[in-house]
């Protein structure tokens, strides 16, 4: 199944199979895989229920367990017995069970819960054990089932060793698992296990606000990360999703009903979400197996009929329809707040003010093309897409599109605004403190008016006036902007119909008036044209001027990483002191910050030392970082914003001896790299097909990373860009082209204990293929020819010894 090979059978669900990995895989999985097939040869399975994982010592089989033929049911070596009730096998025929089936009753009587504390059954969708409530899902590597034969089973929070009593039949199953899927924040334990928690007063608040919401009130609220423009990086005043939560990585969405608070993000972050959440909050594993979205949930934890409120200029078009209907499969109402959001009332007048750092020209030399090249390029695309208008809502594409260069979210060098393109003129809608004499004379020169930030959505109201067909990029353009021009074209229509009828009250006169050509400029009226923003693609391919001011930002770049790395060494080596991970990631700051054009960091350095270096997204704080020492592995990953460009590095080094596993580790995360450094194939590849080059090297000791591969990267702009990425996501068809650049960085993490990404010093050359030694020798010599004339000093004698060639 997609060029993996599979052992064995683990688990049998309703209508699909799911297979467990070889052995060496299987211990960096989840309890199950998440590769399914609905048939295999010599197999049918009808109406099958069942369960497991990887660790259990039984695999049970609830009923009912019919028509199933010439199956093997092998499971894995940890487990001891199969467990059904062999009355409702009958059916099967020629099949064979790994390890023998026992009835519950001959599993309770061999002694496989002796001298477990009883755990009793709860009537409802939740159980307790041992007055600790729990719902489905696993926590602290370790869960209790609860089996019936007539009802599924309920998974709940418990500990190993627990013995089942109750009602009549049921009994336990024990098990642990590698990757819990939904874990309790450890703050959260920490309460339990102290008997107290502190109440949530921001929680308490935003359930206050709920009643009179929309002057309808709602049952739940629904905080995402963005801003108004879908931005990745935030300004201060919209980390609203942080501010409820305390949760402060960069993806994730907050639900908060009125009695339960949940947070979804994804595999960067579990460990950082489990530091920084409180206890009145739950953490929701999203992608894992078994962990539903945030829609899902939302479905089965409300009454039937229940509404839910949002900011609609923070969810996109398509984004909130999405939501919209999948709410509707309870009867559940999306209500869209437009006039307040609940977050904001509860933060008050502490709330961050909106940034209003001044606009700047970003120069032709760095551009390449000017704003006139841009907007005729621009209106082209939309005139063959059918379009007149164009609204441009993300921070990067109106910089882009404008030349313009801002300061208003950190890392990344744009500002606030929003962009109208029509055929004969452009509007950009910015606070106008921010337009300095510099900016006003080069937007004037293009053509390009000036209008007030929130005077978007009435010029909306006036392009449908018009019977403007404008583009919106559902994708991207918020909730709150569709809606605003969808109802502007009702009205435009209803007011036809309206003018129609009192003409025809008016007699054959006023009828005489209406012409065929009036007919049908009229009816050829306003519209929304829902298609994928022409920019995206045209800021991706990069021009000449783009592609050598980013080569330019790199070499300057890496001189400062090499002066950087030279006094790192000597401090870890000397006596002075140790450093801490914010000391550290503050002095690259300053390194950085001697070089010419430097502007800002292109994202938050993630400076990790030992097991922090296994959080991927790991940000470094003052009062509870860890030292920099030559015993532990560090991780690096940072760049820089520069006025000619953008820089994405990540390197791993240690100071001291590393160990053998260290080193195989990072010499196949070094394979995955040179593998996509040298991979030739045809332009429009999909960046996914090449992703398997990336992991197959520790996909053959079992291991993989939980994210992508590579990511765009803009030029002087932002630091992750679309539409292409290198990334197991087979969804993203977007082919890669010439112009294209695209970001290299396999990784390894091993939670609790180190973080991978490239360094010299880690080789295991052992592991190494003549052609991965030599490219890596060819790497290093073109190192020093272009970075040596940029640094002196240690600098460059430290710089000689870590590219010299590494088979001598």
């Amino acid at each position: 199944v997609f060029g993996v090979k599979w052992t064995c059978v683990l688990e049998v669900a309703s209508h699909f199979v799911i297979l467990k990995l070889s052995p060496a895989l299987s211990t960096h999985t989840h309890s199950a895989s998440e590769r399914a097939v609905e048939s295999l040869s010599m197999l049918t399975i009808r109406g099958l229920r069942a369960g497991t994982a990887v660790e259990t010592r039984l695999l049970w089989l609830a009923s009912p367990l019919t028509n199933l033929h010439m199956a093997t049911i092998a499971a894995p070596p940890s487990v001891i017995a199969i467990v059904a009730h062999t009355r409702h096998m009958e059916a099967c025929s020629l099949c064979s069970f790994r390890p023998p089936v026992l009835e519950p009753a001959d599993c309770r009587n061999a002694g496989v819960w002796a001298g477990a504390r009883p755990v009793h059954e709860r009537s409802g969708r939740n159980r307790e054990v041992d007055g600790m409530r729990g719902r489905e899902g696993f926590v602290n590597n370790k869960f209790v089932v609860l089996w019936n034969s007539n009802v599924m089973p309920t998974v709940l929070r418990g500990l190993q060793r627990r013995r089942c009593s109750g009602r009549r039949g049921f009994s336990a199953v024990f098990a642990s698992v590698k990757e819990p899927v939904i874990a309790k924040p450890s703050s959260g334990r920490r309460a339990s296990k102290e008997g107290t928690s502190n109440p949530d007063d921001k929680l308490a608040s935003l359930r206050r606000c709920f009643e009179t919401a929309g002057g309808i009130g709602i049952d739940a609220y629904i905080i995402p990360s963005e801003d108004p423009h879908q931005s990745e990086f935030i300004a201060d005043c919209f980390m609203r999703r942080a501010y409820i939560s305390g949760f402060t990585g960069s993806a994730g969405t907050a639900v908060v009903t009125k009695d339960k608070a949940a947070l979804w993000t994804d595999g960067r972050y579990f460990l950082q979400a489990e530091k920084q959440l409180g206890p009145e909050w739950q953490l929701m594993r999203a992608g894992l197996p078994g962990v539903p979205t945030y829609s899902e949930w939302l479905q089965y934890t409300l009454a039937q009929g229940s509404k839910v409120g949002i900011d609609p200029f923070l969810f996109s078009s398509q984004e909130a329809a999405e939501l919209k209907h999948s709410l509707l499969k309870n009867d559940h109402e999306l209500i869209p707040l437009e006039d307040m959001n609940l977050v904001d009332q509860v933060w008050g007048e502490s709330r961050p003010s909106l940034p209003s750092a001044p606009l700047r020209v970003h120069h032709i030399k760095f551009a390449g093309v000017d704003v006139a090249t841009k907007l005729e390029n621009l209106r082209r695309d939309l005139l063959h897409i059918g379009a007149s208008a164009m609204v441009v809502t993300m921070l990067d594409e109106v910089a882009w599109l404008l030349n313009l260069r801002g300061n208003d979210v950190p890392h990344s060098p744009v500002s606030y605004a929003y962009a109208i393109v029509e055929p004969s003129i452009a509007t950009l809608f910015v606070d106008e403190s921010k337009i300095t004499a510099e900016v006003s004379s080069h937007l004037r020169h293009f053509g390009v008016e000036i209008k007030a930030y929130d005077m978007l959505l009435p010029d909306l109201e006036r392009l449908a006036k018009m019977g403007a067909k404008v583009l919106l990029d559902a994708s991207r353009v918020s909730m709150a902007i569709v809606n605003c021009f969808n109802n502007a074209c009702s009205t435009y229509y209803e007011n036809l119909c309206q003018n129609r009828k009192e003409e025809h009250r008016n007699g054959p006169a006023a009828r005489s008036n209406i012409t065929q050509e009036r007919v049908d400029q009229e009816l050829s009226g306003p519209e929304g044209i829902y298609n994928a923003s022409p920019i995206t693609l045209s800021k991706a391919i990069k021009n000449a001027s783009e592609l050598d001011g980013m080569k330019q930002a790199h070499l300057r770049d890496a001189a400062a990483i090499t002066e950087f790395w030279d006094w790192l060494e000597k401090q870890i080596a000397s006596e002075e002191g140790a450093l801490t991970e914010v000391e550290v990631a503050d002095a690259l700051l300053k390194f950085r910050a001697k070089q010419t054009g430097f502007l800002d960091t292109s994202f938050d350095t993630i400076c990790g030392s030992g097991g922090n270096g296994a959080i991927i997204h790991y940000r470094a704080e003052a009062e509870s970082c860890s030292v920099v020492s030559n015993q532990k592995l560090l991780l690096l990953d940072s760049g820089g914003q520069y006025v000619d460009g953008t820089t994405d590095i990540t390197r791993t080094v240690h100071f001291g001896m590393p160990t053998a596993q260290q080193k195989e580790c990072f010499t196949r995360v070094l394979q995955g790299h040179i593998a996509i450094d040298k991979a030739v194939f045809p332009e429009d590849t999909p960046g996914f097909v090449l992703d398997v080059l990336a992991r197959s090297s520790l996909w053959k000791i079992g291991l993989d990373y939980r994210h992508g591969t590579g990511h765009g990267v803009g030029a002087a702009l932002n630091v992750h860009e679309g539409p292409h990425s290198i990334s197991a996501r087979y969804g993203n068809m977007n082919g890669l082209k010439a112009g294209m650049i695209v970001s290299n960085e396999p990784g390894y993490y091993e939670d609790g204990a180190f973080g991978i990404r490239i360094e010299k010093k880690l080789m295991d050359l052992n592991l190494m293929s003549t052609e991965e030694i030599e490219w890596v020798d060819v790497y290093h010599e073109e190192v020093w020819e272009k970075v040596s004339p940029l640094v002196g000093g240690d600098a460059l004698e430290w710089l000689r010894v870590n590219t010299s060639p590494i088979a001598s």
